[in-house]
């Protein structure tokens, strides 16, 4: 699944607005994706909007 980041909640440097990631996984909800950072981490799906299924 893809996703764009809304930039609707502030997630520090992790993520660029507008910018569109791969989720790795989807956990209890929430989404497993790679940061800028070079790291994963989940995140609350509602900082998202799916642009691929």
């Amino acid at each position: 699944m893809k996703v764009k980041y809304t930039g609707t909640q502030y997630l520090g440097t992790a993520f660029d607005a507008g910018k569109v990631y791969e989720v790795l996984s989807v956990e209890k909800g929430w989404y497993r994706i790679m940061t800028e950072l070079d790291e994963d981490y989940l995140f609350p799906p509602e900082c998202f909007e799916i642009v691929e299924e």
